[in-house]
């Protein structure tokens, strides 16, 4: 990806066909001033200490966040853990198809 290319979002609108789940990896007080209704918070830096609870959801997962960087990370790492993901960007990207 080069410099000004935009990030690659998935295709939320396939993925909650699936039943995912979407995930919002963002700080608590940027999902209490607004997020996607039903989405589970996960702070991206405590992921790795909640791993298995996000296996156990047995769901596919839909990443979010303000601008689509922090979901893309969240993204690899649930993947790298054999997690169906695919990074939604921005919260209000994954709202608009709910």
């Amino acid at each position: 990806m080069g410099f000004f290319s935009k990030p690659k979002f998935g295709d939320v609108k396939s993925y909650l066909q699936k039943g995912a789940i979407v995930l919002d990896v963002r700080t608590e007080a940027e999902y209490a001033a607004g997020h996607v209704a039903g989405s589970k918070l996960i702070v991206l830096d405590t992921l790795p200490e909640r791993i298995e609870e996000i296996k156990a959801l047995n769901k596919p997962i839909i990443t979010c966040c303000r601008s689509g960087a922090r979901s893309g990370r969240a993204e690899e790492f649930l993947k790298a853990h054999g997690i169906d993901v695919i990074n939604g960007g921005p919260w209000e990207n994954v709202d608009k198809h709910m």
